[in-house]
């Protein structure tokens, strides 16, 4: 007695359906990953603060010498306070260790300083026609990451949870060198002097602090940061260490445009992430 078989129209016709049903559910799930961003943004812009001040040389007083002698050099008498800012970036990201290959990736972020808040939605190309989704944020005092390859399909995630919601602070206070009215006294920070080229900064949001140590050059640029950062991908602390460079003027701020990110080793300097900031948004200077 013969088997039954499927046509060659009834193969194709089910390998077609397969085919619809995986990219409809890819579909689907693109939408999920992009209505999570879209609302992590609304929740973010929704808590905004406005801030009213400007700046005045005496908000120095009392401020360690490098830190003073900073924001003398980068910011003007009447500097009003930023609210927010929403950067674009581009640059090359890696995934792994020192032998790891760079893959490009453009990002656009967006940050609040009244609550201190970001979040970084950046497209990593890993290969041709392939690429992952990433979100990085700190919202409602949460830190969080999310990976999609496809955008679609997860590949990684970590928080909310405190060592992440430290660890995500952390790299707000990072990166207020874009928006540096966040890092005056009125805008949270407290600051200690280490010696003439050092500082630490700490900042607190609720039950979250984070502090990092700035790195100043004798011009009064910030050239360094250092930070004890837990990090997600081997579920330790380690150091954390960034750079800037290119420093440029935006509506009145001297701000830098290019930045490396990495994590010390055993075998020295391991960056991750190097970029450049391609455009600056303010909020809340006009």
């Amino acid at each position: 007695m013969r088997t039954p078989s499927l046509s060659r129209r009834a193969v194709i016709g089910l390998a077609a359906g397969a085919c619809l049903g995986a990219l409809a559910s890819l579909a689907v799930r693109h939408r999920r990953v992009s209505t999570h961003t879209d609302d992590l943004l609304a929740r973010l812009r929704t808590e905004r603060g406005h801030v009213t001040a400007n700046y005045n040389p005496d908000d120095l007083t009392g401020l360690p010498a490098p830190v003073g002698e900073y924001f003398e050099t980068v910011l003007e008498r009447g500097q009003r306070h930023v609210d927010g800012a929403t950067l674009t970036q581009e640059g090359t990201f890696r995934l792994g260790g020192v032998e790891s290959d760079w893959h490009p990736f453009a990002a656009r972020q967006t940050y609040t300083v009244s609550p201190p808040g970001y979040v970084w939605d950046a497209d990593i190309e890993l290969a041709p026609y392939i690429s992952a989704r990433v979100l990085d944020a700190y919202v409602d005092g949460e830190g969080r990451l999310r990976a999609n390859l496809l955008g679609a399909i997860p590949v990684a995630t970590a928080g909310p949870d405190p060592r992440m919601n430290e660890a995500e602070l952390q790299r707000y206070l990072s990166e207020t060198p874009w928006f540096p009215t966040a890092l005056l006294p009125a805008a949270g920070v407290t600051w200690e002097g280490i010696d003439d080229r050092t500082a630490e900064a700490t900042i607190a949001d609720g039950d979250v602090t984070a502090t990092a140590v700035f790195h100043f050059d004798s011009p009064g640029q910030i050239t360094r940061i250092t930070a004890d950062r837990y990090r997600q991908d081997t579920d330790e602390v380690g150091t954390w260490v960034g750079h800037y460079r290119a420093y440029e003027r935006h509506d009145g701020m001297v701000v830098p445009t290019e930045a490396e990110v990495g994590w010390e080793t055993a075998d020295g300097e391991v960056p991750y992430w190097c970029g450049r900031i391609t455009d600056i948004q303010y909020q809340g200077i006009a």
